[in-house]
């Protein structure tokens, strides 16, 4: 129950990675406690004070009455202090120290130094006569001899820390902590660097790693634990261990099993698979291959991110999903330098760490919808990763160090290539993916939607069944799409009402009256009304409703989604002369465009509405100006029978609908259609779509897109598209199916447009000539 009084004069220290404190004190006198008053929150007791330290006698009359005992115990002190390296400046302030402070200061102060237990430092606190503490403190202090001469004899006379500081220890302590937790913590962390230093060595890091390593590890063991880059040093080092230098995964070269797996988990997209296989079939060749730089680019929906899983499912590797959209800092790429707080690696290195080897298959997602701000441009900082020429010596900022990426298999994928940067464009491959026909659509449906579906709600092919002709109807009036997200999405909802049923029979099974029958039973009754239950014996399982399987038709499509969301309008709405279709191409797909214009007296102007961009209001300038210059050849006039179309006539041309905002060159030849139904007075053919820019000339020139506007002219229902010349080898992409059931136009000027839009063509009419009196 004695202690030591002191004063806090210092605390230094950090909560992480643990908390970590060393407190400086002053020591004042020894303490004897009397009585503990309270224990929490913190003790606090009435004691006695033992002695005054601060109150030292005369030294010389301390001299002559310890005698001899006080000579021997500095004498040994001093021999002590002498084995040690002087050098050392706490060597030097000690030895000072034996000669300026009192000898009653001296035991007290040698015992908190020398290497001693806690049972024998409390042994030294007990002890309040002086004479009694310099007679338990001089065994300590030959004790401690011994050990430094045995030390110094078994150590190589070339070493040069003979006299190293061994034997001392810091004296900054908290003195109510016991020091044998201290010397278990200082020892564990001991060993986690002496073990962090060894992983360094056994590893197959590069040699510039290793010597940036091994020099970290060097600062690391002379730093204090209490330092804040003590932390940051050792994460860095663990980080540099964690990395796949050497390990990689072993690929799996069988192009048949390849090709079987690729089938099995994705349908069409031929491009793709035939791009995998090339890339199988060059590794067999040459096994140090750099990794292909892919971009899929396609409509969302279609999937181009589950197709990344499941090449790296095919070809044997980890594979690792870094979302791209909306990152504008650089820093998530290449990492933030060591020296700010918080400093972390980049994405590539991390995802590298997650994936713990060095050829996985990164998939860079939505690689067009990248920012840019104040702290960078990431696509910049991409242009090191996804270059084969450089990507095998990539520096991150983190690490400071370079990092082969060569054999990383990188695939981006992106709804347009409009907003990549034409520099980060020209180092990937460049893959279209196109939407799918609606052919494609029923057969992955029924391949991989339903079946998964299915599962997700806890249904069995024996309780619902859904048709081809049913998928159809939902692919044709309730979804318009390039992909297939909103057809999963209805089928969800059909499956959702069908466990709502299956939920309710099962209910009403369990119930002894079977004679009610619920009001839930009769709103749907004719969702199972085309249905041919099976036939349900005795002994059949109770936990079947008497009407399985559930057969969903067009009239339970309707109960369970509503009226049909899409019509096909196209013929009602070219009733009357001045409407035209065109074709446009979107991020999410193809779609068709309808083109009104409209006539009224006026003088002279041209309205556009619809959100049109410039390229667009420039098309209908030259379709304007295109067809006022060829009036007389194709004998339109005005309403007051003018050649000059605007002469007191104004204009309009609308592009619905209206909140979308559109642009490109496409719409010229739809445009001059329209026009020339509107001067006309002749209707186009209702199955008729076109695309096309034009020139001044009467030129038709190509367009981009053909493969996603020709489906979409597809699903809606058209038959006829009238495309440029040039365009014809595009249509080589499509379907064979779906050119079959399509008459495609090629067309090289204006006059074959406008004689393939209309019926019975559109050609010149001959008139003769009349003399305008002018009196």
């Amino acid at each position: 129950r004695i202690g030591t009084a002191a004063l806090a004069v210092q605390v230094v220290g950090s909560n992480w990675p643990k908390p970590h404190y060393t407190l400086l004190v002053t020591g004042l006198c020894r303490f004897q406690i009397l009585q503990l008053l309270k224990e929490k929150p913190y003790p606090v007791a009435e004691v006695e004070q033992l002695d005054r330290l601060e109150q030292f006698t005369n030294q010389h009359k301390s001299e002559e009455e310890l005698g001899e005992l006080s000579e021997q115990f500095y004498k040994y002190a001093v021999q002590l202090v002498e084995m040690l390296d002087m050098s050392v400046p706490a060597v030097a302030k000690l030895r000072r120290l034996l000669d300026n402070l009192p000898r009653e200061a001296l035991p007290d102060i040698l015992t908190s130094i020398i290497r001693t237990s806690n049972q024998e430092k409390l042994q030294i606190l007990d002890a309040v006569r002086l004479e009694e503490r310099f007679k338990m403190t001089i065994p300590l202090l030959v004790r401690q001899i011994e050990g430094l001469k045995l030390l110094q004899k078994t150590r190589k006379p070339k070493q040069d820390d003979d006299k190293r500081v061994v034997a001392i220890r810091p004296n900054r302590r908290i003195n109510h902590i016991p020091s044998t937790t201290e010397d278990e913590e200082e020892e564990e962390d001991h060993d986690d660097v002496v073990m962090l230093e060894k992983k360094i060595r056994t590893s197959s890091m590069s040699e510039q790693a290793l010597k940036v390593c091994l020099k970290e590890i060097k600062r690391l063991k002379k730093m204090p634990q209490s330092m804040p880059e003590y932390a940051l040093t050792r994460n860095y080092l663990e980080l540099m261990v964690e990395l796949p230098w050497n390990k990689s995964t072993k690929d799996r070269l069988e192009i048949r099993a390849a090709r079987i797996l690729l089938d099995n988990d994705h349908y069409a997209m031929e491009k793709l698979k035939k791009r995998v296989l090339e890339y199988l079939a060059v590794r067999q060749l040459k096994n140090n291959l750099k990794g292909p730089i892919l971009c899929f680019v396609g409509p969302p929906g279609v999937g181009k991110t589950s197709v990344g899983r499941s090449i790296a499912k095919t070809l044997g590797r980890e594979f690792h999903r870094i979302a791209l959209g909306g990152v504008c800092d650089q820093s998530d790429i290449r990492g933030h330098r060591r020296t700010y707080v918080g400093s972390m690696p980049g994405r590539i290195i991390n995802g590298l760490k997650t994936v713990g080897v060095n050829n996985p298959v990164f998939l860079l997602d939505e690689v067009d919808k990248l920012g840019k701000s104040l702290q960078g441009d990431p696509a910049a900082a991409l242009l090191e990763v996804l270059d084969p020429e450089q990507n095998h010596s990539f520096t991150d900022h983190y690490l400071n160090v370079a990092f082969d990426l060569s054999q990383v298999l990188f695939i981006a994928t992106a709804n347009t290539t409009a907003t990549i940067p034409p520099a980060l464009l020209d180092r990937m491959e460049i893959i279209q993916v196109p939407g799918y026909t609606q052919e494609e659509k029923i057969e992955i449906a029924h391949r991989h939607l339903i079946p998964k579906q299915l599962e997700q709600h806890g249904l069995t092919p024996q309780q619902i069944q859904i048709p081809q002709v049913t998928t159809l109807d939902i692919i044709t009036r309730y979804t318009r799409e390039a992909g297939v997200r909103s057809l999963d999405r209805k089928l969800g909802a059909i499956c959702r009402a069908v466990a709502v049923k299956v939920a309710e029979g099962q209910h009403k099974e369990t119930k002894p009256d079977r004679a009610e029958v619920g009001e839930g039973e009769d709103c749907k009754e004719h969702v199972t009304e085309d249905a041919k239950p099976e036939s349900i014996s005795d002994t059949a399982d109770l936990a079947l409703p008497p009407e399985m399987p559930i057969l969903i038709d067009f009239h339970a499509l309707k109960d369970i989604l509503g009226p049909p969301m899409y019509e096909m309008e196209v013929s009602e709405r070219l009733s009357q002369p001045g409407v035209a279709i065109g074709l446009a191409w979107t991020p999410l797909g193809g779609e068709i465009m309808f083109v009104e214009a409209s006539r009224m007296d006026g003088e002279g102007q041209l309205t556009l509405t619809g959100q049109l961009g410039d390229v667009m209001k420039e098309s209908a300038h030259l379709a304007i100006s295109w067809l006022r210059s060829n009036a007389k050849r194709y004998q339109l006039t005005n309403a007051s029978g003018s050649f000059d179309l605007l002469d007191n006539t104004d204009i309009h041309l609308h592009f619905p609908a209206g909140a979308v905002t559109k642009d490109g060159p496409s719409a010229g030849v739809t445009i001059v259609t329209c026009l020339a139904s509107l001067f006309s007075g002749r209707l186009v053919c209702s199955d008729v779509a076109m695309t096309g820019e034009i020139t001044l000339r009467g030129l038709v020139l190509p367009v981009g897109g053909i493969k996603d506007k020709v489906l979409a002219a597809h699903r809606a229902g058209l038959k006829r598209i009238i495309i440029p010349q040039r365009n014809e080898k595009d249509l080589e992409e499509i379907a064979v199916n779906v050119r079959q059931d399509l008459t495609f136009v090629m067309a090289s000027c204006l006059d074959e447009v406008l004689n393939a839009a209309f019926d019975g063509g559109f050609a010149v009419k001959p008139r003769v000539d009349r003399l305008n009196s002018k009196l």
